[in-house]
């Protein structure tokens, strides 16, 4: 066994906070102490390409893809990702199959001016870097000038401040997770707007065959996550989407229920697909797969290019 674990990130302060979050669970399940636990920055390529949608310079898996490199180099023992950044395909000889406690989901708006949608000015321009969000804004201000926006979130608010906005959607996890509440102008509910799969849920991920690093994951696994995150991730690999295939899945537990619902949206977002499914908590898997089925089934393939 080293004597060192290490923990390989992505750079932000946003994804170092989630490693933290990570290490500090491990810590509190484990006889192991701070010093055993190293965070490693890894520089992506998805941090490098600032200006260009990501479908644009090869998907969703730029923001994984140079951290999965280090893990089976072996450079790294754990890798952490958002969820909603990985791609639905698991990388050979790796498993993601540790989630922590999933934290908010919802989607927020904030604006100049602290102005909610429906009170901004005639078209205005809205920004972010994801089709889905675009044509759920749309669906509210049909008028909305929407326009791509990448960075870090501080990178996005100061954007917005310095005026090149009237105001930007974020994932509110992200801003709670850098206490940036405050900035808030607006929440939209997950039935408002649906979130993207796997939104405000950290992954761990390590390698198949380290059964000293699987042991120690799964005593920190959120069971309630793992089933939400099969559920959602589930719609997306029926769906084989890439990021550009606008859809948002999100999944509730009552009781020993799973509550799964999903939109997805033509390729100019013209028509909007939607499936709703309730089902026992042990089939969480299969709901998603019937959910992406049905929205495939409905949409006769007008989401892929």
């Amino acid at each position: 066994m080293k004597n060192k674990i290490i923990i390989g990130s992505r750079g932000s302060k946003l994804a170092i906070n989630y490693a933290k979050n990570a290490k500090n669970k491990i810590l509190e399940n484990s006889d192991l102490n701070s010093n055993d636990i190293l965070i490693k920055e890894i520089s992506t390529q998805g941090d490098q390409f600032q200006n260009k949608r990501l479908s644009d310079v090869g998907g969703k898996g730029l923001f994984s893809s140079n951290i999965e490199k280090e893990l089976l180099k072996k450079e790294i023992d754990i890798a952490v990702h958002a969820l909603k950044d990985l791609p639905t395909i698991e990388t050979k000889g790796l498993a993601t199959n540790t989630f922590l406690k999933r934290n908010d989901p919802r989607e927020i708006l904030i604006a100049r001016n602290q102005k909610k949608i429906k009170d901004l000015k005639k078209n205005p321009i809205i920004g972010t870097s994801s089709f889905r969000r675009e044509f759920q804004i749309k669906k509210i201000r049909s008028d909305a000038n929407c326009q791509l926006i990448r960075g870090n979130v501080e990178t996005r608010i100061k954007k917005l401040n310095d005026g090149l906005y009237d105001a930007i959607m974020l994932a509110y996890a992200g801003l709670k997770s850098l206490k940036l509440e405050n900035k808030i102008t607006q929440f939209f509910s997950t039935s408002e707007i649906i979130p993207c799969a796997g939104q405000g849920i950290i992954a761990l991920q390590c390698r198949n065959d380290d059964d000293h690093i699987n042991s120690i994951l799964k005593k920190i696994n959120h069971q309630e996550t793992y089933q939400i995150a099969q559920a959602e991730r589930s719609v997306l690999k029926i769906l084989e989407g890439d990021c550009e295939t606008a859809v948002g899945v999100h999944a509730v537990i009552d009781k020993n229920k799973l509550i799964l619902e999903a939109e997805l949206f033509s390729l100019d977002g013209a028509k909007r697909f939607y499936e709703k499914k309730t089902a026992p908590l042990e089939n969480a898997k299969m709901i998603g797969e019937e959910v992406g089925k049905k929205l495939k089934d409905k949409s006769k393939n007008s989401y892929k290019k």
